[in-house]
């Protein structure tokens, strides 16, 4: 028995319990792209209010999804809309819903000491199988692990925006992780029929590492007059095949977000030029002007 129950702590871990902490746009979309696939979600939030919000967002997107998935089988349709909410539910108290859980998300405020004071709490309560991660994108997945006694059960799953329809996830290890929890994880990304991956934990991961400065560059040759930032959008949607320019891009991710994210890698390795501010994000921003969600950032919407 002893020899069984050794072989089995090797295997790499099946997620079927999932506890997703934070209700709001990611936190909700990672939970319905969970229940959506036959896992039992708890989403976590402080009120019930938010939790009525987040509920209602992942039915009106579920209906969206299941326009495209069932066109022509409105019955069909409904059942899976009733079997994914099935496998949903929604809690206030974090620390007596993990005591089941084989892996918890966390997908809270982009706030270090809020996050730890989190994780610290959740890993008196959790099971010692039970694997943690952070949606973060900006801060660091050791620095969060470290508020807990399973750095090895602990690593980073970024999701991106809109989760439902995203197909990425990033799996980051921390130098404490476990090969068996990023397998673990790795699994459970596919699982969800995304498409994972694994990235050491360095400054915004892949993705934001490259983008984040291909943005700033953006802003910059426009600082200097070199050229207009319609022209700009225009020749890397024409002559790079991006969907999106850069201004269209930074007003739809949110001038303050870009600029937060920008910060902090600008405290953490000030010399490097990739890393510099600029001027003229500081000031929209100073100006309430963040992009799409306040109507006016790069470019006005109406």
């Amino acid at each position: 028995m002893a020899s069984a129950a050794a072989s089995t702590a090797v295997r790499k871990l099946i997620v079927k319990h999932v506890t997703v902490i934070g209700g709001g746009l990611m936190g909700a979309g990672i939970a319905q792209v969970a229940a959506a696939t036959g896992h039992t979600v708890v989403l976590v939030d402080q009120t019930d209010e938010i939790l009525k919000n987040s509920k209602k967002g992942i039915e009106d997107s579920l209906k969206r999804v299941t326009k495209k998935m069932f066109a022509d089988k409105p019955e069909a349709g409904a059942q899976f809309i009733e079997k994914t909410l099935k496998n949903l539910t929604v809690s206030t108290d974090p620390a007596a819903v993990v005591h089941s859980t084989d892996l918890v998300i966390e997908a809270i405020v982009e706030n270090l000491q809020v996050k730890n004071d989190l994780f610290k709490r959740l890993d008196k309560f959790a099971p010692e199988h039970t694997l943690f991660a952070s949606n973060t994108s900006s801060l660091q997945i050791t620095d969060i692990a470290n508020s807990t006694t399973r750095q090895d059960r602990f690593g980073g799953l970024h999701f991106f925006n809109p989760v439902p329809v995203m197909k990425l996830v990033e799996v980051v290890k921390t130098p404490m992780t476990s090969q068996k929890t990023v397998e673990s994880l790795m699994e459970f990304t596919k699982a969800l029929g995304k498409n994972p991956v694994s990235c050491k934990d360095t400054p915004g991961f892949v993705v934001n590492r490259l983008l984040v400065p291909y943005l700033m560059e953006a802003v910059r040759l426009y600082e200097r007059g070199d050229a207009s930032k319609e022209d700009i959008d225009v020749a890397m949607k024409l002559g790079a095949g991006y969907p999106m320019g850069p201004f269209e891009l930074l007003d739809y991710v949110g001038l303050d977000t870009s600029k937060y994210i920008i910060d902090g890698w600008h405290l953490l390795e000030p010399n490097n030029p990739l890393f510099a501010p600029s001027p003229l994000l500081d000031k929209l921003v100073k100006e309430k002007k963040m992009g799409k969600k306040t109507g006016e950032g790069f470019y006005k919407y109406k």
